[in-house]
């Protein structure tokens, strides 16, 4: 038994059917049950409730082998850090108590002396999870590309929309996009990876390309002739606010997104790599499977 959370999300949405295709057996915990029911086809035991809630987490998480916890309230208001921190140390204690196996989970990866507020919390989750005496495996993955990834969309939006960018200085910062299909092999691989202790592994595509690299692979691969304009003016306070205009993200999730976008994300361990049998694709590959995803499902 597998005990899935954030089955409503971009990842954890994806990673339900591939669950139920292996073969085993899935509990999501969701705050609306209704929305899980319209997304997918697949049986699940859906069990209501609220990792804020320990009566309610508590029923969640016995009997079940290994859970994923696929949860972050960036784009709630208020402080959504603190939030990430009770709900990431009750599920901790949860987890401990029922006698879980382990605990998988995404994370972001970032390298860095100040970290934005967005991938601190990520990190700080992982961190609890990994010091809650149950064996937590914490993937840390950089740009995730895919059909409704919010970090692609985001480039998508831009490149569609302007056929003259100006671009800030942060869309120089390096990053290794991984293609979502690969997130969720990783994910899929953990159940069954024999580890003593608990691990981090950075995780990341074939190529290290920045924003701006990966702009121009997305007008390469549409063959869009786009004109990007390099300015050092607008900072990522700023840039947020120009996304608002001319993307369809919520400006809360924009402007978080942004604010970490200073931070390089490279895998610099490569340990993932020889751990999992698994060759990450490129990312002109990446994006080309996530064009073709888009226009399917618009048709």
């Amino acid at each position: 038994m597998i005990l899935l959370t954030g089955a409503t999300g971009y990842v954890g949405g994806r990673l339900l059917p591939v669950l139920h295709e292996a073969g085993h057996r899935v509990r999501c915990f969701v705050r609306a049950g209704d929305a899980l029911d319209r997304r997918v086809a697949q049986p699940a035991e859906i069990m209501r409730g609220d990792v804020l809630n320990a009566d309610s987490l508590r029923p969640a998480v016995e009997g079940v082998d290994a859970a994923y916890y696929l949860i972050h309230s960036m784009g709630s208001a208020g402080d959504f850090a603190k939030k990430d921190r009770l709900a990431a140390t009750g599920f901790a204690a949860a987890a401990r108590a029922a006698g879980l196996g382990r605990i998988i989970y995404l994370g972001g990866l970032a390298h860095g002396q100040q970290l934005s507020p967005h991938l601190a919390s990520r990190q700080e989750v992982g961190r609890i999870l990994r010091g809650s005496g149950v064996l937590a495996i914490e993937f840390r993955a950089s740009i995730i590309i895919g059909a409704g990834s919010i970090s692609f969309e985001m480039v998508r939006a831009l490149v569609d929309r302007l056929p003259v960018m100006i671009m800030p200085r942060w869309v120089r910062t390096l990053a290794q996009p991984i293609a979502i299909d690969d997130v969720i092999a990783y994910l899929v691989a953990a159940l069954d990876v024999e580890l003593a202790d608990s691990k981090v592994f950075e995780i990341g595509g074939a190529d290290r390309v920045s924003y701006l690299g990966l702009m121009k692979e997305y007008a390469r691969g549409r063959r869009l002739r786009r004109i990007m304009i390099p300015v050092p003016l607008l900072t990522p306070g700023l840039s947020s606010l120009w996304l608002q205009l001319v993307t369809p993200l919520e400006a809360q999730v924009g402007r978080r997104l942004i604010e970490g976008v200073r931070n390089e994300s490279v895998a610099r361990d490569t340990q993932a790599l020889s751990v999992f049998d698994i060759k990450p694709r490129g990312v002109a590959q990446a994006i080309a499977e996530a064009v073709e995803e888009k226009r399917l499902s618009s048709t």
